[in-house]
């Protein structure tokens, strides 16, 4: 791999839904999550950060050092064992792995970095985003809880957003009793016509150096799997999904050369004066207003 990051970052996304549900809500029957308030969409970071993990699990299949830790079918416990495994531990009983790691713990003073070095040199969303790893916590080793050096916020809307309910319906019927009475299944969909959506997020070179070993292939993964994170994901429930802006800012030094929201505010996205109801990215402008930006920090629009 090659060497740990050594500057900060601060980026932004900004993706669209047409006639899709972009990230349900299940207290709400799985429709669009909304602000109460404002009638803004939302997007939950937990939803970002599933997208960019798929994507890299899609292109690695599995490739040494990108394994995914959170992910569909594959128990935490299991993933878990292998650093287990790695330190001689070959117990599979959830209460034997634990009182051999306090043992561990008590014979090796080192055995926490080492648990967390192994987990973090082998799965890439550990060493991006963090994890907290419950094998770990319950045998009360520090390393249960990683800190990511890469952290993403919730995505809200630019304009309020309507939440559109969409009866449809399906020809094949479901058992033979209802053929019998009737022709067509009815069925219901919730949409949103079109909403452009901003998220904001973080990279910590000092996180990076201290805990993780981010590096900078890792972050050209990262930036990948964000403008591609729609690309593999589709679905009729989403409907048309796509990233239109990833503007980073590089900053000159570990620690940074001013505060994360003086970059943010330097990105303004209107609507054009002659449209009234968005329906799509082209009736939105989006302005860098680079002369707000310290010379010391550099800005790319990767799209």
């Amino acid at each position: 791999m090659s060497e740990v990051i050594k500057n900060r970052y601060e980026f932004v996304v900004l993706f669209d839904v047409e006639n899709g549900n972009p990230n349900g809500d299940p207290d709400a029957g799985n429709m669009p999550r909304i602000d109460p308030e404002s009638g803004l969409g939302l997007v939950t970071d937990v939803c970002l950060k599933r997208k960019i993990r798929n994507y890299v699990e899609t292109v690695k299949e599995e490739e040494e050092g990108y394994k995914i830790y959170i992910k569909e079918d594959v128990p935490l416990n299991r993933s878990d064992r292998e650093a287990c495994a790695d330190l001689g531990i070959k117990d599979t009983d959830e209460k034997k792995v634990t009182e051999s790691l306090k043992k561990l713990k008590k014979s090796d003073a080192e055995a926490d970095i080492k648990i967390r070095d192994y987990m973090c040199r082998n799965f890439y969303d550990i060493r991006t985003f963090g994890a907290v790893m419950t094998t770990f916590v319950k045998a009360a080793l520090n390393c249960g809880q990683v800190r990511g050096p890469v952290q993403i916020g919730f995505a809200r809307s630019i304009d309020p957003i309507v939440s559109q309910e969409v009866t449809i319906t399906r020809v094949a019927i479901t058992t033979e009793k209802d053929a019998e009475n009737k022709s067509t299944e009815m069925g219901r969909k919730s949409i949103v016509p079109y909403g452009l959506y901003r998220a904001e997020g973080y990279v910590s070179a000092n996180l990076a150096r201290k805990v993780t070993g981010f590096s900078e292939d890792d972050l050209n993964l990262l930036w990948e799997a964000i403008i591609n994170m729609f690309e593999h994901d589709h679905s009729a429930a989403r409907g048309n999904m796509a990233v239109r802006e990833l503007i980073v800012f590089k900053h000159s030094k570990e620690l940074g050369d001013c505060p994360a929201y003086k970059l943010f505010d330097t990105i303004e996205i209107r609507k054009k004066d002659e449209v009234e109801y968005p329906r799509s990215y082209q009736d939105y402008v989006v302005e860098v207003h680079e002369e707000n930006i310290p010379s010391s920090v550099e800005m790319r629009r990767m799209i």
